[in-house]
């Protein structure tokens, strides 16, 4: 099994599962890379200290450098909550580090299951292609699927711990896992990699449209300086899909986490129909100022 990566220095994502373990050892056989483990804690289970002793004996058995944080996330947490501690503290490493990236253990069954479960939740279209692989985030073993990576992890003598969560049937992540996926053939499987890939052009161009829409607003007509403030008008006669999207755009450019479908209405509504001199809640640093021309995110304390 092989993988390519760029050159350069990256955290690398080590839960001490088999996807990530097998992710570990293709990693050390890399030239051009430098690593640093990190392996997060989420403090759900009870045995989960044994996983972290694992993934620090391997990566000292490389010679690596090993970075681990424990959290007290409690059994209840949600896997958004979970989810978003872990991203959290693997982008302080990676900075920390002067990393150029995050490497994390995704596969093809966890590109399905994604999607999936998007589509139950009711996704919109970032929702069919959001588990890629980024400058920031790579995955390179998004082609790879679970089968393959246990026969390598068997064939290597590579050992890893299973997570007894992976079982609970609370998470619908689970249900999917274990109820869904094995009853998919491959015809069904390749057919939702299809629409995947399909999706992931699409969202490209889609995004270049909206990023063009923000970024070509010239001062009389739209942008009125580099902080991004805008003129309400042309944005008041967008239609509401158009709307929403260059609002989630504007957004993710001023780094909101947990950007959500309610969010999104609201501040359209506000921008579209709000008085003059209003303020409104983006999110804990960060509100939305408008004017009776313009409207602008700042920070909430300025």
């Amino acid at each position: 099994m092989k993988i390519a990566i760029a050159p350069g220095r990256y955290v690398v994502a080590v839960s001490g599962g088999v996807d990530s373990m097998v992710l570990l050892d293709l990693l050390t056989k890399q030239v051009g890379i430098s690593l640093v483990v990190a392996h997060f804690d989420h403090g759900v289970r009870s045995d989960s200290a044994e996983d972290r002793k694992l993934v620090e004996q391997v990566a000292q058995s490389h010679g690596l450098d090993f970075v681990y944080q424990t959290a007290q996330l409690g059994a209840e947490v949600s896997e958004d909550a979970a989810r978003q501690a872990r991203y959290d503290f693997l982008e302080r490493v990676k900075i920390e580090q002067g990393a150029q990236g995050v490497i994390l253990a995704h596969h093809q069954d966890d590109v399905l299951e994604t999607m999936l479960l998007n589509m139950i939740r009711g996704t919109g279209r970032r929702g069919l292609s959001s588990l890629r692989s980024t400058k920031e985030r790579v995955r390179p073993l998004l082609a790879k699927t679970k089968s393959e990576l246990k026969q390598y992890a068997q064939e290597q003598g590579i050992m890893w711990h299973e997570d007894s969560t992976n079982a609970n049937p609370k998470y619908l992540r689970n249900y999917l896992r274990q109820h869904i996926m094995p009853k998919m053939s491959p015809m069904e499987r390749q057919q939702l990699l299809d629409i995947y890939t399909t999706m992931q052009s699409i969202n490209d161009r889609i995004d270049e449209e909206i990023a063009s829409v923000l970024n070509g607003r010239s001062e009389t007509s739209g942008l009125a300086n580099k902080q991004g403030i805008y003129q309400r008008r042309w944005f008041i006669m967008l239609p509401q899909a158009v709307a929403q999207e260059v609002v989630a755009e504007y957004l993710r450019r001023h780094h909101v986490k947990n950007i959500d479908k309610r969010l999104i209405s609201r501040l359209v509504v506000a921008i579209k129909t709000a008085r003059p001199h209003t303020m409104y809640d983006v999110d804990a640093a960060q509100i939305l100022e408008i004017s009776k021309k313009t409207f602008q995110i700042k920070p909430r304390y300025s």
